[in-house]
Protein backbone atom coordinates (compact mmCIF):
# COMPACT_ATOMS: atom_id res chain seq x y z
CA UNK A 1 0.00 0.00 0.00
CA UNK A 2 1.29 3.19 -1.02
CA UNK A 3 1.05 7.00 0.32
CA UNK A 4 -2.21 8.96 -0.80
CA UNK A 5 -1.92 10.39 -3.77
CA UNK A 6 -1.12 14.19 -3.61
CA UNK A 7 -3.88 15.60 -5.84
CA UNK A 8 -6.37 13.75 -3.41
CA UNK A 9 -7.65 15.48 -0.67
CA UNK A 10 -6.63 15.98 3.04
CA UNK A 11 -9.24 16.93 5.63
CA UNK A 12 -8.49 18.31 9.14
CA UNK A 13 -11.05 18.78 11.24
CA UNK A 14 -10.16 20.72 14.29
CA UNK A 15 -8.51 24.09 13.84
CA UNK A 16 -6.21 24.55 16.50
CA UNK A 17 -2.67 24.90 16.65
CA UNK A 18 -2.45 21.15 16.07
CA UNK A 19 -4.63 21.44 13.31
CA UNK A 20 -3.15 24.23 11.85
CA UNK A 21 0.14 22.67 12.03
CA UNK A 22 -1.01 19.42 10.32
CA UNK A 23 -3.01 21.12 7.68
CA UNK A 24 0.18 22.92 6.62
CA UNK A 25 2.40 20.14 6.55
CA UNK A 26 -0.11 18.14 3.88
CA UNK A 27 -0.59 21.49 2.62
CA UNK A 28 3.22 21.62 1.69
CA UNK A 29 2.96 18.36 0.47
CA UNK A 30 1.31 19.19 -2.67
CA UNK A 31 -2.75 17.94 -1.13
CA UNK A 32 -5.43 20.10 -1.73
CA UNK A 33 -6.63 20.72 1.88
CA UNK A 34 -10.00 21.52 3.66
CA UNK A 35 -10.42 22.69 6.86
CA UNK A 36 -13.45 22.00 8.65
CA UNK A 37 -14.55 23.30 12.40
CA UNK A 38 -17.93 22.95 14.26
CA UNK A 39 -17.62 26.53 15.49
CA UNK A 40 -18.93 28.98 13.04
CA UNK A 41 -16.34 30.79 11.23
CA UNK A 42 -12.90 29.47 13.05
CA UNK A 43 -11.87 27.09 9.72
CA UNK A 44 -12.12 29.96 7.59
CA UNK A 45 -9.98 32.37 10.19
CA UNK A 46 -7.55 29.04 10.43
CA UNK A 47 -7.07 28.93 7.05
CA UNK A 48 -6.15 32.76 6.93
CA UNK A 49 -3.88 31.81 9.88
CA UNK A 50 -1.97 28.81 7.67
CA UNK A 51 -1.87 31.19 4.50
CA UNK A 52 0.12 34.03 6.60
CA UNK A 53 2.60 30.86 8.04
CA UNK A 54 2.90 30.64 4.43
CA UNK A 55 3.82 34.26 3.75
CA UNK A 56 6.10 33.96 7.27
CA UNK A 57 7.95 31.46 5.17
CA UNK A 58 8.36 33.75 2.00
CA UNK A 59 9.60 36.43 3.56
CA UNK A 60 12.60 33.93 6.28
CA UNK A 61 13.51 32.40 2.56
CA UNK A 62 11.90 29.24 3.12
CA UNK A 63 9.48 29.07 0.38
CA UNK A 64 8.99 30.39 -2.60
CA UNK A 65 6.52 32.92 -3.27
CA UNK A 66 4.78 30.58 -6.49
CA UNK A 67 4.57 27.56 -4.17
CA UNK A 68 2.84 29.69 -1.32
CA UNK A 69 0.48 31.25 -3.42
CA UNK A 70 -0.19 27.22 -4.80
CA UNK A 71 -0.69 25.71 -1.36
CA UNK A 72 -3.22 28.84 -0.73
CA UNK A 73 -5.13 28.15 -3.79
CA UNK A 74 -5.25 24.50 -2.76
CA UNK A 75 -6.34 25.01 0.98
CA UNK A 76 -10.00 25.98 1.37
CA UNK A 77 -12.58 26.15 4.70
CA UNK A 78 -15.53 24.29 4.65
CA UNK A 79 -18.93 25.62 6.13
CA UNK A 80 -20.40 21.85 6.82
CA UNK A 81 -19.06 18.33 7.55
CA UNK A 82 -20.34 17.06 3.94
CA UNK A 83 -18.00 18.93 2.15
CA UNK A 84 -15.51 17.03 3.45
CA UNK A 85 -16.92 13.51 1.57
CA UNK A 86 -14.39 13.59 -1.56
CA UNK A 87 -11.23 13.21 1.02
CA UNK A 88 -9.08 10.27 1.03
CA UNK A 89 -7.92 11.07 4.42
CA UNK A 90 -9.53 12.92 6.97
CA UNK A 91 -7.16 13.78 10.03
CA UNK A 92 -8.93 14.77 13.36
CA UNK A 93 -7.47 17.31 16.13
CA UNK A 94 -10.45 18.36 18.32
CA UNK A 95 -10.88 18.39 21.93
CA UNK A 96 -9.75 15.13 24.07
CA UNK A 97 -13.06 14.07 24.86
CA UNK A 98 -13.80 10.58 24.05
CA UNK A 99 -17.89 11.22 23.03
CA UNK A 100 -17.30 14.08 21.49
CA UNK A 101 -14.37 12.03 18.84
CA UNK A 102 -16.62 8.96 18.76
CA UNK A 103 -19.69 11.24 17.45
CA UNK A 104 -17.44 13.00 14.92
CA UNK A 105 -16.28 9.61 13.31
CA UNK A 106 -19.47 7.78 13.09
CA UNK A 107 -20.91 11.14 11.20
CA UNK A 108 -17.77 10.75 9.07
CA UNK A 109 -17.88 7.17 8.34
CA UNK A 110 -21.60 8.40 6.64
CA UNK A 111 -19.88 10.97 4.29
CA UNK A 112 -16.71 9.51 3.17
CA UNK A 113 -15.98 6.99 0.58
CA UNK A 114 -15.02 3.71 1.64
CA UNK A 115 -11.30 4.37 0.59
CA UNK A 116 -10.99 7.47 2.78
CA UNK A 117 -8.66 6.10 5.58
CA UNK A 118 -9.16 7.81 8.85
CA UNK A 119 -6.95 9.54 11.54
CA UNK A 120 -7.04 10.47 15.14
CA UNK A 121 -4.62 12.48 16.45
CA UNK A 122 -5.21 12.02 19.67
CA UNK A 123 -2.39 12.00 22.48
CA UNK A 124 -3.96 10.14 25.38
CA UNK A 125 -6.99 8.49 24.65
CA UNK A 126 -7.28 5.00 23.04
CA UNK A 127 -7.24 4.65 19.30
CA UNK A 128 -9.58 1.01 19.80
CA UNK A 129 -12.03 2.84 21.91
CA UNK A 130 -12.87 5.63 19.49
CA UNK A 131 -13.12 3.22 16.69
CA UNK A 132 -14.99 1.38 18.69
CA UNK A 133 -18.92 2.50 17.38
CA UNK A 134 -17.40 2.34 13.51
CA UNK A 135 -19.36 0.28 11.45
CA UNK A 136 -15.88 -0.18 9.17
CA UNK A 137 -13.14 0.24 12.24
CA UNK A 138 -10.59 -1.07 9.81
CA UNK A 139 -9.60 1.75 8.44
CA UNK A 140 -9.35 3.76 11.50
CA UNK A 141 -5.69 4.57 12.99
CA UNK A 142 -4.05 7.23 15.26
CA UNK A 143 -1.67 9.87 13.30
CA UNK A 144 -0.39 11.41 16.55
CA UNK A 145 2.11 14.30 15.39
CA UNK A 146 3.94 16.34 18.08
CA UNK A 147 3.57 19.80 17.97
CA UNK A 148 4.67 22.11 16.23
CA UNK A 149 3.50 19.98 13.81
CA UNK A 150 5.41 21.52 10.92
CA UNK A 151 8.85 21.39 12.95
CA UNK A 152 8.71 18.08 14.42
CA UNK A 153 9.80 15.40 12.39
CA UNK A 154 7.82 12.31 14.45
CA UNK A 155 4.60 11.20 14.06
CA UNK A 156 3.06 7.94 16.05
CA UNK A 157 1.26 5.90 13.74
CA UNK A 158 -1.04 3.72 15.82
CA UNK A 159 -2.76 0.36 14.86
CA UNK A 160 -6.14 0.14 17.19
CA UNK A 161 -7.11 -3.76 17.90
CA UNK A 162 -9.67 -3.53 14.77
CA UNK A 163 -6.83 -1.27 12.76
CA UNK A 164 -5.98 -3.02 9.22
CA UNK A 165 -2.45 -3.59 8.88
CA UNK A 166 -2.86 -2.09 4.92
CA UNK A 167 -4.73 1.14 6.67
CA UNK A 168 -1.29 1.49 9.05
CA UNK A 169 0.56 0.29 6.35
CA UNK A 170 -1.00 3.57 4.22
CA UNK A 171 -0.85 6.15 7.09
CA UNK A 172 2.76 5.42 7.65
CA UNK A 173 3.52 5.91 3.92
CA UNK A 174 1.80 9.14 3.65
CA UNK A 175 3.41 10.59 6.88
CA UNK A 176 6.70 9.30 5.09
CA UNK A 177 5.97 11.33 1.80
CA UNK A 178 5.25 14.52 4.08
CA UNK A 179 8.75 14.77 5.53
CA UNK A 180 8.13 13.18 8.35
CA UNK A 181 9.55 10.55 10.53
CA UNK A 182 6.77 8.04 11.01
CA UNK A 183 7.11 4.95 13.58
CA UNK A 184 4.56 2.22 14.00
CA UNK A 185 3.18 1.24 17.88
CA UNK A 186 0.05 -0.72 19.35
CA UNK A 187 -2.44 1.29 20.76
CA UNK A 188 -0.98 1.23 24.36
CA UNK A 189 -1.65 4.07 26.52
CA UNK A 190 1.02 7.05 26.01
CA UNK A 191 1.86 5.22 22.87
CA UNK A 192 5.64 5.37 22.36
CA UNK A 193 6.71 9.00 23.88
CA UNK A 194 4.49 9.57 26.45
CA UNK A 195 4.41 5.44 28.02
CA UNK A 196 8.63 5.43 28.28
CA UNK A 197 8.90 9.00 28.50
CA UNK A 198 7.49 9.07 32.51
CA UNK A 199 10.39 7.89 34.47
CA UNK A 200 12.37 10.86 32.75
CA UNK A 201 9.90 13.30 34.91
CA UNK A 202 8.48 10.64 37.75
CA UNK A 203 12.53 10.10 38.71
CA UNK A 204 13.06 14.09 38.89
CA UNK A 205 9.83 14.61 41.14
CA UNK A 206 11.00 11.32 43.51
CA UNK A 207 14.69 12.55 43.98
CA UNK A 208 13.35 16.17 45.22
CA UNK A 209 10.60 14.48 46.94
CA UNK A 210 13.17 12.39 49.58
CA UNK A 211 15.15 15.76 49.56
CA UNK A 212 18.00 14.39 47.47
CA UNK A 213 18.21 17.61 45.53
CA UNK A 214 16.45 21.07 44.47
CA UNK A 215 15.17 21.33 41.13
CA UNK A 216 17.55 23.15 39.20
CA UNK A 217 20.45 20.82 40.90
CA UNK A 218 18.39 17.98 39.13
CA UNK A 219 18.02 19.58 35.82
CA UNK A 220 21.69 20.54 35.99
CA UNK A 221 22.77 17.13 35.98
CA UNK A 222 20.41 15.41 33.68
CA UNK A 223 21.58 18.14 31.26
CA UNK A 224 25.21 18.16 31.90
CA UNK A 225 25.74 14.34 32.58
CA UNK A 226 23.29 12.72 31.21
CA UNK A 227 23.15 14.61 28.43
CA UNK A 228 19.19 15.30 27.89
CA UNK A 229 18.53 18.85 26.52
CA UNK A 230 16.56 20.14 28.95
CA UNK A 231 15.97 19.29 32.58
CA UNK A 232 12.38 17.91 33.55
CA UNK A 233 11.89 20.85 35.85
CA UNK A 234 12.52 23.28 33.71
CA UNK A 235 11.02 21.06 30.96
CA UNK A 236 7.40 20.61 32.53
CA UNK A 237 7.17 24.68 33.14
CA UNK A 238 7.64 25.62 29.75
CA UNK A 239 4.86 22.57 28.74
CA UNK A 240 2.61 23.54 31.81
CA UNK A 241 2.71 21.65 34.95
CA UNK A 242 -1.41 20.78 34.26
CA UNK A 243 -0.87 19.51 31.25
CA UNK A 244 2.07 17.09 32.22
CA UNK A 245 0.31 15.78 35.08
CA UNK A 246 -2.56 15.23 33.19
CA UNK A 247 -0.67 12.86 30.92
CA UNK A 248 0.81 11.35 33.38
CA UNK A 249 -2.32 10.38 35.23
CA UNK A 250 -3.94 9.52 31.92
CA UNK A 251 -1.04 6.96 31.60
CA UNK A 252 -1.31 5.91 35.46
CA UNK A 253 -4.92 5.29 35.28
CA UNK A 254 -4.90 3.86 31.75
CA UNK A 255 -2.34 0.94 33.32
CA UNK A 256 -4.71 0.46 36.22
CA UNK A 257 -2.39 2.58 38.72
CA UNK A 258 0.33 0.83 37.91
CA UNK A 259 3.18 1.83 40.80
CA UNK A 260 5.61 2.37 37.71
CA UNK A 261 3.65 5.23 36.65
CA UNK A 262 2.66 6.66 40.30
CA UNK A 263 2.35 11.11 39.67
CA UNK A 264 3.97 13.37 41.80
CA UNK A 265 2.39 14.24 45.32
CA UNK A 266 5.06 17.47 44.69
CA UNK A 267 3.40 18.25 40.96
CA UNK A 268 -0.04 17.76 42.06
CA UNK A 269 0.51 20.32 44.76
CA UNK A 270 2.09 23.03 42.30
CA UNK A 271 -1.49 22.43 39.91
CA UNK A 272 -3.62 23.19 42.99
CA UNK A 273 -1.37 26.78 44.41
CA UNK A 274 -2.06 27.84 40.18
CA UNK A 275 2.10 27.39 39.56
CA UNK A 276 1.53 25.97 36.36
CA UNK A 277 5.14 27.29 35.10
CA UNK A 278 5.92 29.78 32.70
CA UNK A 279 2.57 30.75 31.39
CA UNK A 280 1.60 31.94 34.84
CA UNK A 281 4.99 33.73 35.22
CA UNK A 282 6.18 30.47 38.05
CA UNK A 283 5.76 26.53 38.64
CA UNK A 284 8.94 25.03 39.69
CA UNK A 285 10.81 28.00 39.07
CA UNK A 286 9.95 31.52 39.07
CA UNK A 287 10.32 33.30 35.87
CA UNK A 288 10.52 37.26 35.25
CA UNK A 289 11.59 38.45 31.47
CA UNK A 290 10.72 37.62 28.57
CA UNK A 291 13.44 34.58 27.69
CA UNK A 292 11.67 32.28 30.14
CA UNK A 293 14.98 31.25 31.95
CA UNK A 294 14.68 30.27 35.28
CA UNK A 295 16.45 32.33 37.56
CA UNK A 296 17.72 29.67 39.91
CA UNK A 297 21.14 27.73 40.03
CA UNK A 298 22.16 24.38 41.18
CA UNK A 299 23.98 23.80 43.91
CA UNK A 300 27.89 23.55 43.03
CA UNK A 301 30.52 22.10 45.48
CA UNK A 302 33.57 24.59 46.54
CA UNK A 303 37.09 23.63 45.23
CA UNK A 304 38.36 20.80 47.11
CA UNK A 305 42.00 19.30 47.02
CA UNK A 306 42.02 16.33 44.69
CA UNK A 307 44.07 13.11 45.85
CA UNK A 308 47.23 12.67 44.51
CA UNK A 309 46.94 8.89 44.10
CA UNK A 310 43.85 6.82 43.92
CA UNK A 311 43.29 2.57 43.17
CA UNK A 312 41.33 1.76 41.17
CA UNK A 313 39.43 -1.85 42.58
CA UNK A 314 37.66 -3.99 39.67
CA UNK A 315 35.83 -3.49 36.07
CA UNK A 316 33.90 0.56 36.58
CA UNK A 317 31.82 -0.57 33.02
CA UNK A 318 30.91 2.48 31.44
CA UNK A 319 32.44 4.73 34.08
CA UNK A 320 35.97 3.29 33.19
CA UNK A 321 37.05 6.31 30.89
CA UNK A 322 37.51 7.53 34.45
CA UNK A 323 40.61 5.73 34.45
CA UNK A 324 42.43 7.91 31.28
CA UNK A 325 41.59 11.00 32.60
CA UNK A 326 42.67 10.64 35.64
CA UNK A 327 46.23 9.84 34.65
CA UNK A 328 45.76 12.47 32.45
CA UNK A 329 45.31 14.75 35.27
CA UNK A 330 48.10 13.82 37.22
CA UNK A 331 46.44 11.45 39.77
CA UNK A 332 48.49 8.13 39.78
CA UNK A 333 46.13 5.09 39.15
CA UNK A 334 46.97 1.66 40.20
CA UNK A 335 44.44 -1.12 39.19
CA UNK A 336 43.39 -4.16 41.02
CA UNK A 337 41.97 -6.73 38.95
CA UNK A 338 39.14 -8.27 41.20
CA UNK A 339 36.69 -7.26 43.25
CA UNK A 340 34.94 -3.75 43.36
CA UNK A 341 33.86 -1.92 41.32
CA UNK A 342 35.60 1.32 43.34
CA UNK A 343 37.74 3.39 42.90
CA UNK A 344 39.93 3.58 46.13
CA UNK A 345 40.07 7.02 48.13
CA UNK A 346 43.75 7.90 49.93
CA UNK A 347 41.09 8.44 53.39
CA UNK A 348 40.17 4.57 52.55
CA UNK A 349 36.98 6.11 51.45
CA UNK A 350 35.46 4.20 48.34
CA UNK A 351 34.05 6.24 45.34
CA UNK A 352 31.39 4.19 43.87
CA UNK A 353 29.47 3.84 40.51
CA UNK A 354 25.60 4.32 41.16
CA UNK A 355 24.16 0.63 41.33
CA UNK A 356 20.92 1.50 43.44
CA UNK A 357 21.88 1.08 47.03
CA UNK A 358 22.76 3.58 49.47
CA UNK A 359 25.70 4.80 51.14
CA UNK A 360 24.13 4.39 54.72
CA UNK A 361 24.27 0.53 53.69
CA UNK A 362 28.35 0.95 54.43
CA UNK A 363 31.45 2.63 55.45
CA UNK A 364 32.37 5.31 53.90
CA UNK A 365 30.72 5.40 50.87
CA UNK A 366 30.44 7.40 48.07
CA UNK A 367 28.39 7.44 44.93
CA UNK A 368 29.04 8.92 41.46
CA UNK A 369 26.37 8.88 38.66
CA UNK A 370 25.89 8.00 35.28
CA UNK A 371 27.32 9.94 32.85
CA UNK A 372 26.29 9.96 29.22
CA UNK A 373 30.00 10.65 28.08
CA UNK A 374 32.41 11.07 31.29
CA UNK A 375 34.95 12.99 28.91
CA UNK A 376 32.12 15.15 27.78
CA UNK A 377 30.18 15.52 30.88
CA UNK A 378 30.18 19.14 32.53
CA UNK A 379 28.99 18.20 35.77
CA UNK A 380 28.93 14.89 38.18
CA UNK A 381 26.36 14.18 40.78
CA UNK A 382 27.88 12.56 44.12
CA UNK A 383 26.46 11.31 46.83
CA UNK A 384 27.03 10.26 50.58
CA UNK A 385 25.01 10.16 53.88
CA UNK A 386 25.42 11.30 57.04
CA UNK A 387 27.79 9.10 58.49
CA UNK A 388 29.97 9.22 55.43
CA UNK A 389 33.26 11.03 56.71
CA UNK A 390 33.58 14.54 55.32
CA UNK A 391 37.26 13.48 53.87
CA UNK A 392 35.63 10.95 51.88
CA UNK A 393 33.33 13.47 49.95
CA UNK A 394 35.79 16.13 49.88
CA UNK A 395 38.53 13.18 48.37
CA UNK A 396 35.83 13.16 45.71
CA UNK A 397 34.67 16.34 45.24
CA UNK A 398 38.45 17.52 44.18
CA UNK A 399 38.87 14.42 41.93
CA UNK A 400 36.23 15.24 39.85
CA UNK A 401 36.85 18.90 40.20
CA UNK A 402 40.30 17.75 38.83
CA UNK A 403 38.84 16.44 35.82
CA UNK A 404 37.19 19.55 34.89
CA UNK A 405 33.98 18.65 36.40
CA UNK A 406 31.59 21.16 38.54
CA UNK A 407 30.40 18.86 41.50
CA UNK A 408 26.98 19.06 42.39
CA UNK A 409 26.60 16.58 45.84
CA UNK A 410 23.21 15.29 46.72
CA UNK A 411 21.55 13.67 49.14
CA UNK A 412 21.78 9.71 50.04
CA UNK A 413 19.13 8.54 47.34
CA UNK A 414 19.61 5.28 45.82
CA UNK A 415 20.05 4.77 42.15
CA UNK A 416 21.15 9.10 42.11
CA UNK A 417 19.60 11.15 39.60
CA UNK A 418 20.72 10.01 36.12
CA UNK A 419 21.01 6.38 36.96
CA UNK A 420 18.18 5.69 38.04
CA UNK A 421 16.08 7.86 35.60
CA UNK A 422 18.24 6.01 32.61
CA UNK A 423 17.25 2.53 34.00
CA UNK A 424 13.70 3.30 34.35
CA UNK A 425 13.54 4.58 30.47
CA UNK A 426 15.44 1.02 29.71
CA UNK A 427 13.30 -1.13 31.70
CA UNK A 428 10.33 0.63 30.13
CA UNK A 429 11.42 0.25 26.47
CA UNK A 430 12.02 -3.48 27.06
CA UNK A 431 9.08 -4.27 28.28
CA UNK A 432 7.25 -2.32 25.35
CA UNK A 433 9.61 -4.47 22.83
CA UNK A 434 8.26 -6.91 24.53
CA UNK A 435 4.37 -6.65 24.72
CA UNK A 436 4.52 -5.73 21.15
CA UNK A 437 4.13 -2.44 21.39
CA UNK A 438 6.64 -1.31 18.70
CA UNK A 439 10.39 -2.28 17.62
CA UNK A 440 13.20 -1.34 19.37
CA UNK A 441 14.27 0.83 16.16
CA UNK A 442 11.11 2.96 16.47
CA UNK A 443 11.32 3.09 19.87
CA UNK A 444 14.81 4.85 19.92
CA UNK A 445 13.48 6.66 17.08
CA UNK A 446 10.64 7.85 19.08
CA UNK A 447 12.48 8.97 22.09
CA UNK A 448 15.28 10.86 20.12
CA UNK A 449 12.54 12.82 17.95
CA UNK A 450 9.63 13.33 19.78
CA UNK A 451 11.38 14.83 23.41
CA UNK A 452 15.12 15.26 22.20
CA UNK A 453 16.81 12.37 24.16
CA UNK A 454 20.57 12.06 23.45
CA UNK A 455 20.26 8.46 23.37
CA UNK A 456 17.15 5.96 23.17
CA UNK A 457 17.03 3.65 25.45
CA UNK A 458 17.55 0.61 23.74
CA UNK A 459 20.91 2.08 22.85
CA UNK A 460 21.67 3.47 26.44
CA UNK A 461 20.98 -0.67 27.16
CA UNK A 462 23.80 -1.30 24.86
CA UNK A 463 25.97 1.11 25.81
CA UNK A 464 25.78 0.35 29.41
CA UNK A 465 25.82 -3.94 28.90
CA UNK A 466 22.03 -5.84 29.02
CA UNK A 467 22.37 -6.66 32.95
CA UNK A 468 23.13 -2.62 34.38
CA UNK A 469 19.90 -1.73 34.29
CA UNK A 470 17.90 -4.90 35.56
CA UNK A 471 21.18 -5.18 38.30
CA UNK A 472 20.09 -1.32 39.59
CA UNK A 473 16.46 -1.95 39.41
CA UNK A 474 16.88 -5.02 41.38
CA UNK A 475 19.19 -2.89 44.53
CA UNK A 476 16.35 -0.11 44.19
CA UNK A 477 13.64 -2.83 44.25
CA UNK A 478 15.50 -4.01 47.52
CA UNK A 479 15.18 -0.02 48.91
CA UNK A 480 12.29 1.13 48.06
CA UNK A 481 9.88 -2.41 47.53
CA UNK A 482 6.51 -0.77 45.99
CA UNK A 483 6.86 -2.17 43.09
CA UNK A 484 7.85 0.90 40.95
CA UNK A 485 11.53 -0.36 40.56
CA UNK A 486 10.74 -3.90 40.32
CA UNK A 487 13.11 -4.72 36.79
CA UNK A 488 9.90 -5.93 34.14
CA UNK A 489 10.47 -9.76 33.46
CA UNK A 490 12.03 -8.74 29.85
CA UNK A 491 15.13 -6.71 31.75
CA UNK A 492 15.01 -10.15 33.75
CA UNK A 493 15.42 -12.36 30.10
CA UNK A 494 18.03 -9.98 29.04
CA UNK A 495 19.95 -9.58 32.34
CA UNK A 496 19.70 -13.57 32.68
CA UNK A 497 21.17 -14.18 29.04
CA UNK A 498 23.77 -11.72 29.62
CA UNK A 499 25.16 -13.52 32.57
CA UNK A 500 24.94 -16.61 30.94
CA UNK A 501 27.26 -15.92 28.55
CA UNK A 502 29.37 -14.09 30.66
CA UNK A 503 29.84 -17.04 32.85
CA UNK A 504 30.39 -19.44 29.36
Amino acid sequence: MTAIDRARTVAVVGTGTMGQGIAQVALLAGHPVRLYDAAAGRAAEAAAAVGARLDRLVEKGRLERADADAARDRLHAADDLSELSDAALVVEAIVEQLPVKQELFAALEAIVAEDCLLATNTSSLSVTAIAGPLKNPGRFVGMHFFNPAPLLPLVEVVSGFATDGTSATRAWATAAAWGKTPVRCADTPGFIVNRIARPFYAEAFAVYEEQGADPATIDAVLRESGGFRMGPFQLTDLIGQDVNEAVTRSVWDSFFQSPKFAPSLAQRRLVESGRLGRKSGHGWFPYAGSDGAPETAPHTAAPAAAPEAVTVVGDLGHADALVAMMEEAGIAVERVGTGGPYIELPGEGQLVPADGRTSVEYADVVYFDLALDYRGATRIAISASEDTSAQAVEEATGLFQKLGKDVSVIGDVPGMIVARTVAMLIDLAADAVARGVASPEDIDTAMRLGVNYPLGPVEWNRLLGTDWAYDLLKNLHECCPTGRYAPSLALYRQAFAAKEETAS
